[in-house]
């Protein structure tokens, strides 16, 4: 007597069409929600936004005060009112003017000098050695990391005898170089540390791609790394030139009339009368100084932004 297996029933495998099926954009849907990160409360979004708010508010109350006093007449500078009154334009005539002895217009040369001079050497110099210390092993490696990381913490304070001694000995105060070379000390490190960062985290892959297909260490710096390093040549250009920029110390002490940047220009500004001293004027000569600045960050943020993105798709 042989035995048939039962065939399957029909009603048992016939199974009602999932809402997938039905609905193919559901799973989709679906699965997108799931991928998405959560939304966080709405209390600590809100922290967020205030405490960036304050941040904001605490960062730009002193330049917008800056740009209240320089617009507001001279009898008037200690109102506290924080709305914009009495509003002149004398001010800026006042800084711009050289009846008094000042000459704010040529201190914005001599700023532009020093510290694009002082950029471009920390940058050439900064470059290669952040290289080394990013790609080559060497004895002592470790120890120049030490060296330029005490140099950057060296205090400027104690810099100003000795070397206003050495440079009056070789006569060098008030000329040009006297304010450069110091101030390549001061820019020198954070180029350098901040190079070095950006060099470790790029893929050695590139350049070994480029040593095998023939270019030599020299070709392959200058054709893959450089331009990969594009972003952080361009900030670390910007801080260079805005550490430079606002140096203040030094300057006082190694410069004369002929050579003095802006900052060292507006701490002896002198206006019309002697007997008063011209807040508004000064406040004018400031706002007139960081003109400079906004105008090369708006410039360079965009090649910045340019550059990050064209070195995340050649990586």
């Amino acid at each position: 007597m042989s035995h048939r297996a039962p065939e399957p029933s029909t009603s048992s495998t016939t199974r009602p069409p999932t809402s997938s099926s039905s609905h193919p954009g559901l799973h989709d849907r679906d699965t997108n929600d799931d991928l998405r990160p959560p939304r966080k409360p709405l209390g600590p979004r809100i922290g967020t936004y205030i405490g960036a708010l304050l941040i904001l508010i605490w960062g730009l109350a002193p330049f917008y005060w800056m740009l209240v006093t320089a617009f507001r007449d001279n009898r008037f500078v200690f109102s506290a009112s924080p709305v914009p009154s009495h509003l002149t334009l004398d001010n800026f005539r006042e800084a711009l003017a050289t009846d008094a002895g000042n000459n704010f217009f040529g201190a914005i040369i001599n700023s532009v000098i020093i510290s694009s001079i002082t950029t471009a050497l920390a940058l050439l110099f900064g470059v290669f050695t952040a290289y080394a210390l990013a790609r080559v092993d060497f004895r002592g490696k470790f120890l120049v990391t030490g060296v330029i990381l005490a140099a950057s913490m060296f205090p400027g304070v104690a810099l100003v005898t000795p070397l206003f001694q050495l440079f009056t000995d070789i006569g060098w105060i008030g000329t040009y170089q006297a304010l450069i070379i110091p101030n390549i000390s001061f820019a020198l490190p954070l180029t350098i540390y901040t190079l070095t960062s950006f060099f470790n985290d790029l893929p050695w892959e590139l350049e070994e791609a480029a040593r095998v297909d023939g270019a030599t260490r020299g070709q392959a710096f200058i054709k893959i790394i450089l331009p990969l390093a594009a972003p952080a040549l361009f900030t670390t250009a910007i801080l260079a030139f805005i550490i430079t920029w606002n140096e203040f110390l030094l300057s006082q002490q190694l410069s004369n009339s002929s050579t003095e940047p802006v900052t060292v220009a507006i701490a002896r500004f002198s206006g019309v009368n002697p007997y008063i001293p011209p807040h508004a004027a000064i406040m004018a000569a400031g706002a007139l100084v960081t003109v400079p600045l906004v105008i090369m960050v708006l410039i360079f943020q965009r090649r910045i932004i340019s550059g990050l993105t064209a070195g995340g798709l050649k990586s």
